[in-house]
């Protein structure tokens, strides 16, 4: 998790529905965020990764250029670009994945985020800066490729396939 906020210590946060919303209209678009728990000390329902609908007419690469042009945005990508990138599955993402940079969220819309009861600074997870864990064993793992690119669910492989 890193502290999602500006130099002034605010809650840095790219209203992603309201975005949309004042560009194509209201409900045009429909983004979807992954962290849904309201949880204002940990999270507040803020994350680093939405997914976004867009309407049938709307030019997705052109949509994905003026995105990227707003601050905090690290990555826009096309369905198919993000489904190559993140290993996702492209029929269960919108037509974008975006994704901010480390200090800043997205959020829907500023009326569906209440940050009235945050006492610290918000921190939140979900961006490619929150990537990175530590994976640690107390075991000899002999056998184990060292150029492999391990991700958080290869813990599981390690424990039962290579721990002595």
């Amino acid at each position: 998790m890193n502290a999602k906020v500006a130099m002034d210590g605010t809650p840095d946060v790219i209203y992603l529905q309201d975005w949309f919303d004042t560009w194509l209209g209201a409900a045009a678009a429909r983004v979807i965020l992954p962290i849904t728990d309201p949880y204002v000390v940990h999270h507040g329902a803020l994350g680093s990764f939405a997914t976004v609908y867009l309407p049938k007419d709307c030019d997705v690469k052109a949509a994905c250029a003026r995105l990227q042009r707003v601050k905090g945005m690290q990555e826009v990508l096309t369905r198919a670009q993000a489904a190559d990138r993140f290993e996702l599955p492209a029929d269960r993402i919108g037509d974008m994945v975006v994704v901010s940079e480390r200090f800043t969220v997205i959020g829907t819309s500023a009326a569906r985020h209440d940050l009235t009861a945050l006492e610290v600074p918000l921190r939140s997870h979900g961006g490619i800066s929150e990537q990175r864990v530590p994976l640690i064993l107390n075991r000899p793992l002999p056998g184990l490729d060292r150029s492999r690119r391990f991700r958080n669910f290869d813990a599981f492989d390690l424990a039962l396939n290579f721990a002595q």
